[in-house]
C-alpha cells in the first residue's frame, strides 16, 4: 500500500474532459484520508505516470481516445473504480470482468463517491494483518467493495469476540496477540482470528510493534 507521508490514499483520475478530471479531484481531495493526484487526460500516458507514481487507486472513464478504460484495466497491475455514463450491461460487465473493483455511473455526485472510496479503504484495511480468510471474511471483502457500512460486532452475539474488544480497549497500551490470548484464556490462533475480524470492522487498529529480538509484530489497540 503506498500511502503518502501524511498517510493518505493516492487517487489518480483518468477523464479527457479536464473539467470533469478537476471536479472528480476536489470531490476526492473533500473526503478524509484521500489526495488526488493531478487528473490525466492522455490515456497513453497513464501506465508510465502508475509506474512512476504508484497511485493507491484510479478513477478510470471507460470511453478515451486512443486507449479505452477496458483496455487500460487489462493493462495496469493497480486498483481501479470504473467510472462512465455508458450504462448497458455489456460495458458494466466488461468492467469488471477485467478488473474493475466498483462501477460508478456519471453524473455522480460527492456522497456517492465518498461511499466508493471509504468502502475501498475498508477492504483494503481488510487485507492486512490478516494470513487467510474464512468465508465471512472473503464476504465482508465484498461488502465492503459496494460501499457499505460495516455493522459494529452485536452485543452478546460472539462472547469470545466481545471479550477480546473488551480487553483491548481496557489496556494502557497496544497489545500483541499473545498477550490478547494469555488475558482472555484462549488459544492464540483464536486470538488472532477474533482481533483480524475486529481489525476488519474498524473496531481495532492494527499497529506494527517490536519485540524484544527487534522483529516487527502485529500489536493491537482500540481506536
Amino acid at each position: 500500500m503506498s500511502e503518502t507521508a501524511t498517510g493518505n490514499y493516492q487517487v489518480m483520475i483518468v477523464d479527457d474532459d479536464f473539467r470533469v478530471g478537476a471536479l472528480h479531484a476536489e470531490m476526492v481531495n473533500s473526503i478524509p484520508g484521500f489526495q488526488a493526484l493531478e487528473p490525466v487526460q492522455d490515456p497513453r500516458m497513464v501506465p508510465k505516470l502508475v509506474s512512476t507514481l504508484k497511485p493507491d487507486l484510479l478513477l478510470l472513464d471507460l470511453y478515451l481516445p486512443h486507449v479505452s478504460g477496458i483496455e487500460l484495466l487489462r493493462e495496469l497491475d493497480v486498483d481501479a473504480i470504473m467510472i462512465s455514463a455508458a450504462t448497458e450491461p455489456k460495458n458494466i460487465a466488461n468492467a469488471i470482468r477485467h478488473g474493475a473493483l466498483a462501477f460508478i455511473i456519471k453524473p455522480f455526485d460527492a456522497k456517492t463517491l465518498s461511499a466508493k472510496l471509504k468502502g475501498w479503504a475498508r477492504y483494503r484495511r481488510q487485507l492486512t494483518g490478516v494470513t487467510e480468510f474464512n468465508q465471512q471474511g472473503v464476504d465482508r471483502l465484498f461488502r465492503a467493495l459496494q460501499g457499505g457500512e460495516e455493522a459494529a460486532p452485536a452485543v452478546g452475539a460472539a462472547p469470545t469476540e466481545q471479550a477480546v474488544l473488551s480487553c483491548v480497549k481496557e489496556a494502557s497500551e497496544p497489545m500483541s496477540v499473545a498477550e490478547v490470548a494469555e488475558a482472555v484464556g484462549v488459544a492464540r490462533a483464536t486470538a488472532q482470528r477474533y482481533l483480524a475480524a475486529l481489525v476488519a470492522n474498524d473496531s481495532l487498529e492494527l499497529q506494527l510493534g517490536y519485540g524484544t529480538r527487534g522483529r516487527p509484530e502485529h500489536r493491537y489497540v482500540a481506536r
